[in-house]
């Protein structure tokens, strides 16, 4: 994970392509001891508008600037960040 201070990270694919996303939030949950960091793909709209929001966990790097991203463990953690989502939403 990198350049999180201008609000992009680079995700790097199965296949190795490096892909440029735009951070929507991140938040730091007490409850399940992570951060977690939602990101969508730049350019990635379709025809109405929509994009494909993605959700990590991530590890920050002792020097603050890059980090590692990981998967989603749990339906627990799935759950809460769709409620992250929904209050995201209702705000806009």
């Amino acid at each position: 994970m990198t350049n999180e201070k201008q609000n992009t990270i680079t995700v790097v694919d199965e296949e190795g392509n490096e892909i440029l996303c735009e951070i929507l939030t991140i938040v730091e949950s007490e409850e399940f001891g992570k951060n977690f960091v939602l990101y969508s793909e730049i350019g990635s709209e379709d025809e109405e508008g929509y994009v494909q929001i993605m959700a990590s966990s991530f590890t920050p790097a002792e020097n603050g600037e890059d980090g590692e991203l990981q998967p989603i463990e749990s339906e627990e953690e799935w759950a809460y960040l769709e409620d992250i989502l929904e209050q995201l939403d209702d705000e806009e």
